[in-house]
């Protein structure tokens, strides 16, 4: 399992509080990869483990740094609407 680095906490944060419009206009090939591969396989993970009971650590991880469940959701839903398969 991945570990939380300060960068994907914050890029996690700004994906929960972000309209995906205003992201996708302003995205590069880097930040798109980030989001798709690193970024997407942690919000993958976050969401099987909340719609699949999977136990996987991410809801203790994510409270610990302050991503609430919303917030959590909030992140997917941006990620989805900019193209980053998360199911």
């Amino acid at each position: 399992m991945t570990d939380l680095s300060l960068e994907d906490i914050e890029f996690i944060k700004i994906l929960a509080n972000s309209d995906s419009t205003i992201l996708q206009a302003g995205m590069n090939e880097a930040t798109r990869y980030k989001l798709d591969v690193q970024i997407g396989v942690i919000l993958r993970e976050y969401y099987k483990e909340n719609t699949m009971n999977i136990k996987a650590g991410w809801i203790e991880k994510f409270e610990k740094v302050g991503i609430t469940e919303d917030d959590g959701k909030a992140a997917i839903a941006c990620a989805r609407r900019l193209g980053i398969d998360i199911s």
